[in-house]
């Protein structure tokens, strides 16, 4: 728990992310896949207790955004089950599960790769302690990176442009780059879009979802306007779904969902629920008090131009854009959150970092005057723990 804050302190991050438990450790000793309750070759833990801990952790010290789980097996046919372990290994405990549209894949039908939208959307209404983003993929060219170098490596054979990159950060991390074009006339991705989309509809409660494309892995943030029309007008959808490889048209479940989201969902969705979920009270509503983050739309029976130009944006009472036109560019601020912990373990760390690490130890800590230059004199909003933490 207190080696957890004092990442936190040291980062100035807003949560914990872990990508792959274990699985990037495991890679370097030559593991090609960890499953949730396979051991890590040398180090012989799980990702399993690695998950319990660190979630148990945060609650513990009352960070608002739970612990935020790329989990393991990404983007391979089947992983529905190491998802749905991951959930069942946390006991209750509150967690996030990121991208999850890469981790909800079956093995059915004569190409053993199937939607399992319906069993993981089943997961998340049973259990109101998990949230989730889609990673909503888009048709089109884009490029994938992330810190998950054992799937990056595993997917490098596909990479177009026929490039990729992977690396090793400081022995403590990984990285890798694959450049990757979704195709509307290929199985999997016609698959892996609809995938996305039953997820977005099957999850019944809009505060467990978060829209998201996992920029740039499934496709730019600047597709938002489409995929919200996606997801509010059905007969547009049912357009684009004909348009998609004819074995995914005909065995889907996604032509037989009658929902479309409404306006009031899409704002949970894109505004209110993440803030919700990162802890700051002041955003992502319109209270006395609020910040005021507004973005004002023109209506339209088309939604997909309707939000890809508001007729106004302001950020924090200022307004920063008008009908499509940059208004003025003010400084932002930083948020982060700070539990407290045992200084004592600065020790114990500080021999570890002189050990083992590559960078000296008293410049690992981020200060808030360094944070203050690195964004341009911008505001310091720290996000306070909740109380009553254990």
């Amino acid at each position: 728990r207190d080696y957890t804050a004092w990442t936190l302190h040291a980062s100035k991050a807003m949560g914990v992310k872990v990508v792959n438990a274990g699985g990037i450790s495991a890679f370097k000793f030559n593991q090609r896949k960890l499953d949730v309750n396979e051991r890590h070759v040398h180090w012989q833990v799980t990702p399993r207790q690695i998950l319990h801990v660190l979630a148990r952790a945060l609650r513990e010290l009352g960070v608002p955004h739970p612990l935020h789980i790329h989990g393991s097996n990404l983007g391979v046919a089947g992983n529905i089950e190491s998802t749905l372990e991951t959930i069942e290994a946390l006991e209750g405990l509150p967690a996030h599960l990121t991208h999850i549209q890469f981790h909800a894949y079956g093995t059915e039908g004569p190409k053993k790769f199937s939607s399992a939208a319906l069993q993981l959307a089943d997961a998340v209404n049973a259990n109101p302690q998990i949230s989730i983003d889609v990673g909503q993929i888009m048709f089109g060219q884009t490029v994938t990176t992330s810190g998950d170098t054992m799937r990056q490596y595993a997917n490098a054979g596909l990479a177009n442009p026929r490039k990729w990159v992977g690396a090793d950060i400081e022995c403590m991390a990984g990285c890798g780059v694959v450049p990757f074009r979704y195709r509307e006339q290929s199985y999997v991705n016609a698959l892996q879009w609809v995938i996305g989309l039953e997820i977005f509809l099957l999850v019944r409660n809009p505060w467990q979802v978060v829209l998201t494309t996992d920029h740039p892995n499934g496709g730019p943030f600047t597709s938002y306007p489409h995929l919200i029309r996606l997801l509010m007008d059905r007969s547009f959808r049912a357009e684009q779904l004909a348009k998609l490889h004819p074995d995914v048209v005909a065995n889907c479940a996604l032509a037989s969902i009658t929902r479309e989201l409404t306006l009031d969902e899409i704002a949970i969705l894109t505004r209110a629920g993440p803030a919700r979920l990162l802890g700051l009270a002041d955003r992502g509503q319109l209270g006395v008090g609020a910040a005021a983050d507004i973005a004002v739309y023109r209506q339209d029976a088309d939604f997909e131009a309707m939000f890809r130009t508001p007729v106004y944006v302001f950020k924090d009472g200022t307004l920063v854009a008008r009908a499509g036109r940059v208004m003025a560019m003010p400084v932002g601020g930083t948020h982060y959150v700070e539990p407290g912990y045992d200084t004592a373990i600065e020790k114990t760390l500080r021999r570890h970092w002189q050990a083992h690490g590559a960078i000296n130890f008293d410049k690992v800590v981020i200060g808030h005057d360094e944070l203050c230059r690195c964004c341009n004199g911008g505001r310091l909003l720290p996000t306070a723990c909740l109380e009553g933490a254990v």
